[in-house]
């Protein structure tokens, strides 16, 4: 399996000749998803989701599907009927030749004020998992955590926690548009040092075979 680190919280995993494509949000390059033959949404949040890129995605290539929560589901299926499937916590569906298993439920807490948004991570191929906005801990070993490093909702005490609860053979980080180049040798530095794990960065564009 390739993976193409892109901008943000997105990712291209490449096996097989197929593509799968999770969180082109707005923050991402505006050509993220295209080309691909499945996409995977973690949740609404407007930096994983982004109604006119898939749009033009899916209309570029008409085989393409999407797998994700009701709340993004509904925005989009109605132009797309048999192309969008909702899923949630605990379903297992196969996408693009990628067997993919879904975990969690909620948005991390941003504030006690902001009412939590529905959020699923995916585990795909029993090996990478991209939790989305929220640190959920599959039930599953897992190799490649796609590390959100730097958000609204969360600190590098939690980043460090979660890394160490899911125990991965190595954690690439992601949520990073937020984080300045000023700053990122001290994540590198603390989440290499304590998450007990190896830890490591991509510039959007770069690749790695897992």
């Amino acid at each position: 399996m390739k993976l193409t680190k892109k901008s943000h919280a997105c990712i291209r995993l490449e096996k097989g000749g197929r593509t799968l494509v999770v969180d082109p949000g707005g923050f991402t390059e505006p050509d993220a998803a295209l080309g691909a033959d499945a996409v995977l949404v973690t949740h609404e949040h407007p930096d994983h989701f982004d109604e006119g890129r898939l749009r033009v995605a899916l209309e570029a290539s008409p085989g393409a599907e999407i797998w994700t929560l009701r709340s993004v589901a509904e925005k989009i299926s109605a132009a797309f009927p048999g192309r969008v499937h909702t899923v949630g916590h605990g379903d297992t569906f196969t996408a693009a030749g990628f067997d993919v298993q879904v975990h969690g439920e909620l948005h991390a807490v941003i504030h006690p004020d902001i009412p939590r948004v529905t959020n699923i991570g995916f585990l795909v191929d029993g090996a990478l998992f991209h939790p989305g906005d929220a640190l959920t801990v599959p039930d599953h070993p897992v190799e490649t955590l796609m590390l959100p490093v730097m958000a609204p909702w969360n600190k590098i005490s939690e980043v460090i926690d979660y890394v160490r609860e899911v125990k991965p053979r190595r954690a690439i980080d992601i949520h990073d548009a937020l984080l300045t180049d000023l700053a990122r040798p001290i994540y590198d530095r603390q989440i290499g040092g304590l998450g007990g794990t190896d830890h490591g960065r991509l510039t959007p564009g770069d690749t790695a075979e897992l």
